[in-house]
């Protein structure tokens, strides 16, 4: 039971936080007001995720590749947890 519940948090928490991750990519090319609540919620959540991959991943060309590094290492890790939970 309890194994169901942490298996089922930790998919929608990484899921959640890769999409969080890919939306603010794609809002990145657009021209939205930064000072939208909404935008406001996606940067506060995914910068403390991306900030540090944008330290070590120079842009390329004018495109930032952290997130794909983030979204990359946050799939890892969500398959780690879950065959951790798993045995």
């Amino acid at each position: 039971m309890m194994t169901n519940f942490l298996y089922y948090f930790i998919r929608i928490f990484f899921e959640g936080l890769i999409w969080l991750i890919f939306i603010r990519a794609i809002l990145s090319w657009l021209p939205v007001d930064p000072y939208s609540p909404l935008i406001r919620i996606v940067v506060e959540i995914t910068d403390p995720i991306l900030e540090p991959f944008q330290k070590i991943i120079p842009p390329m060309g004018g495109f930032d590749l952290s997130p794909i590094a983030a979204m990359f290492v946050l799939m890892l890790l969500e398959q780690f947890f879950l065959r951790l939970i798993l045995g």
